[in-house]
């Protein structure tokens, strides 16, 4: 037995450090498995706020500061005990921040330029957020225009003082493609749209909706990542796209009071030609695309303003596609009436086991000592 000492001991050894070693990848690949980001948008700097934190009128800049400073205090805090993902466990590393548009509001009667609000949105969004990633580095921005922005760069079909001011799509543009930076911002050449990968995970970026001439560049950012890798798709516009965003289907195509086209999108209505009607052929090629590409898994987006999780079926109830709405600070359809309902949503990813859980963030909350608490959630697999 002596003799075989030293050999039963090396094995204990060799299986120790085994162990060990494999518990410390298992360990780093469950740390490295999250994917993180905050979601808001509409912040809709140039408005004002009737009521907030028991002062009356409050300008843009100082709500999206607060809501700033409550997404800063995140770190370090606890998820609830809610089975999502991460569950109980320390907030820590933000891949990024995803803002869907309407960075500026429409420049119509006492609203400010959109030249003041982007120099606002730059000091809140970029100078004042401080949120960081698993290194400690600052996390990412990413930003999508909205209708807001675009029609304050090519004009619109009521008053606009000054007429056009594209400083915030201009802003965006050069954000988003530092190196592509341009002095003055074209429409028909400067299209806003990108797309990112995190640890598996494929986040598209659009120019507010997945209109003919996005889905052929979709086409193309798609044909080089895996059928099997998720993808989320981010954009302004709501699913069931509103005829007005199209260009005007009438006469020479233009922006007039009479048509009230905006003419925001490259793709000709195909509905008729009234600016009232319905976008059943534009949501079914949509619809066809989705289905083509079944591992499009949640498309997030703003414009109306309220937190919500659903489920987008399109006009022939033939997909099931997930999506996530989320609150706007200045422009809330709940939040306008109680401040406390003020949200931004929090999303988790957990790339191993490829489910993702959406927390709802009530970040205004004036009666209480805690900074924020959490709202409606929900987990989707992916």
């Amino acid at each position: 037995m002596k003799k075989h000492t030293p050999i039963i001991l090396t094995f204990f050894c060799i299986s120790f450090i085994f162990k060990a070693t494999n518990a410390q990848i298992s360990n780093a690949t469950s740390k490295d498995s999250i994917v993180q980001f905050v979601f808001t948008s509409d912040v809709h700097f140039g408005l004002t706020k009737e009521k907030f934190m028991g002062n009356t009128n409050v300008d843009a800049f100082s709500v999206n500061k607060a809501m700033v400073q409550a997404m800063n205090q995140l770190q370090g805090q606890s998820f609830p005990n809610d089975n999502g993902v991460q569950a109980s466990q320390v907030i820590n590393g933000f891949d990024a921040t995803v803002i869907t548009g309407d960075i500026a509001n429409r420049m119509e009667g006492e609203v400010q330029s959109a030249t003041k609000s982007w120099q606002e949105f730059t000091t809140v969004f970029i100078d004042s957020l401080k949120i960081t990633n698993k290194k400690k580095e600052k996390a990412k921005l990413w930003v999508v225009p909205g209708n807001h922005d675009m029609s304050n760069a090519i004009g619109f079909h009521r008053p606009m003082a000054p007429k056009k001011d594209a400083a915030s799509m201009l802003g965006i543009y050069n954000l988003m493609f530092p190196e592509k930076q341009v002095k003055e911002f074209d429409s028909s050449l400067n299209r806003v749209h990108y797309a990112n990968d995190i640890n598996g995970v494929h986040f598209i970026f659009l120019s507010l909706y997945p209109d003919s001439a996005e889905r052929v560049w979709m086409e193309k950012d798609l044909s080089k990542i895996n059928n099997t890798t998720p993808v989320l798709l981010f954009a302004h516009s709501i699913p069931n796209v509103e005829p007005r965003f199209f260009e005007n289907p009438n006469g020479i195509h233009d922006i007039n009071e009479e048509d009230k086209f905006e003419n925001l999108l490259p793709e000709r209505y195909k509905d008729g030609k009234d600016v009232k009607g319905v976008t059943t052929i534009e949501q079914n090629e949509f619809a066809t695309f989705i289905k083509k590409h079944p591992n499009i898994k949640v498309y997030f987006h703003g414009h109306e303003n309220f937190t919500e999780f659903y489920t987008y079926n399109g006009p022939n109830k033939d997909i099931n596609l997930n999506c996530i709405r989320t609150d706007s600070p200045m422009k809330g359809r709940t939040s306008a009436k109680d401040e406390t309902k003020l949200a931004f949503e929090l999303v988790t990813i957990n790339t191993n086991t490829k489910k993702l859980t959406v927390r709802e963030v009530l970040w205004n909350k004036p009666s209480t000592s805690t900074t924020f608490t959490w709202g409606q959630a929900i987990t989707i697999s992916l």
